[in-house]
Parts: C-alpha cells; structure tokens; sequence
C-alpha cells in the first residue's frame, strides 16, 4: 500500500516518462475533477498508455465490459454512484487489470471498504504523477501478465468446485453436469453472495460449448438504456454519444454461453426483447433496422422468488417459464457449515498472494467462530472478510462475528401507551411519521441495491435530500448488500 505525503509537487507534466508495457495499454481513470482528470490522462497518454476517461461511475459503466483495462484509476468520491458502489458493481473490472482507489484524507474505512470490494491498491490526495507511478510500479508483474490461459481459469473453477462438499452442493453438482449436456435455458435462484455464478460457470465448463465464449451480464448494474445496449449493441447515431457501432454480449456470446444475472431486475421491456431472443434466436442492435441471429445458451440467476413476481405482476409469466426449464436453488452456507473450513484455507491462500502478505493459518478459535457464525451474505461476506484480515494482518479471533443477542421481546399491546405518555399528541404524531419515513426509505434503499440515484428519483426527492435523511436517521448500508 502506498500512503502519500501532502508535501508532495503536484505538477504532473514534471514527473519521469514511465513507458506502458506491450498489449494492454487501455486505462480507464474516473475522477471528477476535471482538472485532476486533464492531468492524469495527458500524463498516461505520455507514458504510452490509451486513457479512457469518466466523470461518474455511471459514465464508467459504459465503458467498463467493451474494453479489458491494463488498469484503473478510481476516485472514492464521486458525484451520484460511489468509486467503491462502481467496483461492486462492475466484476469485469474488479476481474480485469488492477484497480487503484483514489482517497481523500481521512478515508481509512473507505480504503479498507475498497480493498473489500476487490481494489489493489490506492493513492490519497493530493496525488502526484510520482504517486502514481509509483503505484504502478509496485503493480509491474500483474500490469505485465496477458491474461490467464483458458486452462488456468478450468483449473480455478475445478478448485472452488472441489469446495463443495456438503451433500447439497454435491447433488447440484451432479445436476450441473446433467443440464450441461442438454441445451436449455437454466434459472439458478438462492441468496446474495451463495455461489450462483459457480454453478454458472460449472454448467458452461460440462458443456459442448465450453470452448466457445463464456458472457457474463449484471442486469442490476446499470440502466435500462445502457443495459438494452449493453445486451443487444448499437448502431452508429442510435443516441448521443454512439459514434460507432457496438456489439452486444448475444454476439459476443455466440457460438457459447450467457450468463444474465439478478435477471429479476430487467426492465419489462427488455424482458420482452429477451423472450423474443430465447424463441427465434434473432434480435436488433439498438437504432438497427436489420435482425441479427445468434446461437447461444442462456444461463440466468437471481435472488428473487420470481414466482412471487409474476404473481405481481413484476415479471412475465411466459419468459419466467422459458427461463426455468432447468431449476436449480443453491443453499445459503449457514445450512453447508462443513464447507466453511475449506473456503477458509482456499481465500486465505489465494489473497495473501495476491495482496503480497504472508500466508498465515487461522487459529483455531477463530475458525470456530467462523463456524458458529450465521453468514447472512453467504460466501461473499466469508470471502471480503477473510480479505480484510489478510489487509490488516489481523488473525486474532474475529470478535465482528459473535452472534447478536436474540432481540427483545416486543412490549404487549398495553404498553403502547405508557411509552407514549408524558407527550403531546403533536409529538407522537411526528415519531410516527419519522419512523414511517426511515423504513421507506431504507426499504427504497434496498430495492434500488444501494444506488442512491436510484433510490432518489425512486422516492421523488433529491439526491442531495436523500443524503441527508440516510445521515440524519443513521441509515447504513450492510456490509455485503448487492
């Protein structure tokens, strides 16, 4: 990690010419201010690299999945969408060259948050093209390395299968090899953070097409606009903005296999695209005039009950149908506790290396709080925590995993006034609504995964309001939420 000093000469046009390495040249830097953005790029560009820049996260969304970075410059503090929401968000990112956090004095939590979220390193502010070099630097081998060979990737996915070993995730794992060999669509449901992907991935790997493209899309992770392109691509002159023709993912993806996931959060009208696309194979790119015909396989996952849904009339009945030809419900890991020892050792290993720690064992009270523990983010929350103690070299007993007390009975319904008396009916009046509001808005919050763009245009207030109220009720988001 690389804490820089204030003092340091801010000019960026002074600093030694650093030559990019060969291949992977593109950089994507997001960093609001349009000063610190100018300089940065103008010096990348000097040093060989092809710097693509971004104001907002949103704006980093779009380029984030057409290009594969060397690496990325991410600002923590962004105007809508935070840095850290932006690495959350974009796996391809966080799966592609290494990320450096950009944070403000005083941002310890937020760099550890980060490091969570799957950033490498990080530069505080003010920061000098030294800093950044320096960063890069430090990052040589990994900016240098092409990416993994086809079996290295065979090779991790059959480690993290060899995982499984509760007897329900061995009986999946025997359908995944029976859905493999037929060409169906399959929906994977189960809880944030279970492995949903794994399974995704496991499915594709069985298959004929394994050889072939493996896509994968976050149907959660952007807006309806960006993700009909995202998905379908675009014609040059469809909107502002598009000045050449863009491929989707379905023509990415042909010839192999799709994975759409939280595909309970697509747009009605892209769910109706997507109907059209599962039956005749055939879509247009957006602003196109011509259908295009792919043959790929559809693999969606979510952590929704999309039966509930359709009840709701959320979700089309006719595509939940031709989505759940195959089913497949992956447990929570509070209910597979014997896999827990080895999901351990295996994270432990892979970051320590990857951070460039020591590796260290976790001692045996600490496993068996690992055990005891209820996970409610699954193996996400496992995984991020096990990367905050390689990051903080911290391998005593994890005291942030005690079970909470069991909550309080509620009070008998003739207690509700005594808690009440001694004040004015005006004053009952306004708790009631203050706690009205914060539960709809945290409920807002939720829906909208966090995204406070989202959640405020939800609401019909400002985002600048939103902000507001989040601090003023003491809002905060869960560790592992998305």
């Amino acid at each position: 990690m690389h804490g820089q000093s204030p003092m340091k000469v801010s000019s960026f046009e002074a600093a030694p010419p650093f030559p990019a390495p060969p291949g992977r040249r593109h950089v994507l830097v997001v960093e609001s201010d349009a000063d610190q953005r100018r300089r940065v790029v103008t010096q990348l560009a000097q040093w060989g690299y092809t710097p693509h820049a971004a104001a907002t996260a949103e704006e980093a969304l779009e380029l984030v999945g057409r290009l594969r970075f060397a690496f990325a410059l991410v600002a923590i503090r962004l105007s809508g969408m935070s840095g850290i929401e932006l690495l959350r968000r974009a796996r391809d990112l966080r799966e592609g060259g290494p990320v450096i956090m950009v944070s403000d004095p005083g941002q310890s939590a937020q760099i550890v948050e980060a490091i969570q979220a799957g950033a490498d390193d990080f530069v505080r502010r003010p920061y000098t093209a030294e800093d950044v070099e320096t960063v890069i630097r430090g990052l040589g081998t990994r900016l240098r390395r092409e990416p993994a060979p086809a079996h290295d990737h065979e090779e991790r996915l059959a480690r993290e299968l060899a995982l499984l070993v509760s007897p329900q995730m061995r009986e999946i794992q025997s359908v995944v090899e029976q859905a493999a060999r037929a060409d169906v669509t399959v929906l994977i449901c189960g809880e944030t953070g279970v492995g949903k992907e794994v399974v995704a991935r496991a499915i594709h790997a069985h298959s004929p097409r394994r050889r072939a493209a493996f896509v994968k899309v976050n149907c959660a992770a952007m807006p309806r606009e960006l993700l009909e392109s995202e998905l379908f691509g675009h014609e040059r002159g469809a909107f502002t903005g598009a000045h050449q023709r863009k491929p989707g993912r379905f023509e990415l993806a042909d010839g192999g296999t799709i994975f759409l996931d939280e595909i309970g959060e697509l747009h009605p009208a892209l769910q109706a695209k997507l109907l059209h696309v599962l039956q005749d194979g055939e879509f247009s790119r957006v602003g196109g005039r011509n259908n295009l015909r792919v043959d790929v396989r559809t693999i969606c996952a979510t952590n929704r009950d999309l039966a509930r849904e359709v009840a709701a009339n959320r979700f089309r009945e006719d595509l939940f149908y031709r989505l759940n030809v195959i089913n497949i419900l992956v447990p929570p890991l509070r209910e597979r506790r014997d896999e827990i020892p080895g999901l351990v050792t295996y994270f432990v290993q892979r970051y320590s290396r990857l951070f460039n720690f020591p590796e260290r064992e976790v001692s045996p009270e600490g496993l068996e709080a690992f055990l005891q523990y209820a996970w409610p983010g699954n193996v996400r929350e496992l995984e991020n925590f096990l990367k905050r103690m390689i990051v903080l070299q911290d391998y005593g007993l994890p005291r942030t995993l005690v079970a909470p007390p069991p909550a309080a009975p509620a009070p008998p319904a003739a207690d509700a006034f005594s808690a009440t008396k001694g004040l004015s009916l005006k004053e009952i009046s306004r708790r009631a609504v203050l706690e009205a509001e914060r539960e709809v808005i945290g409920r807002a919050l939720e829906q909208c995964r966090w995204n406070r763009v989202k959640a405020a245009k939800l609401l019909k207030i400002s985002y600048r309001a939103l902000l507001y109220k989040i601090k003023d009720m003491g809002l905060k988001q869960d560790s592992m939420a998305g």
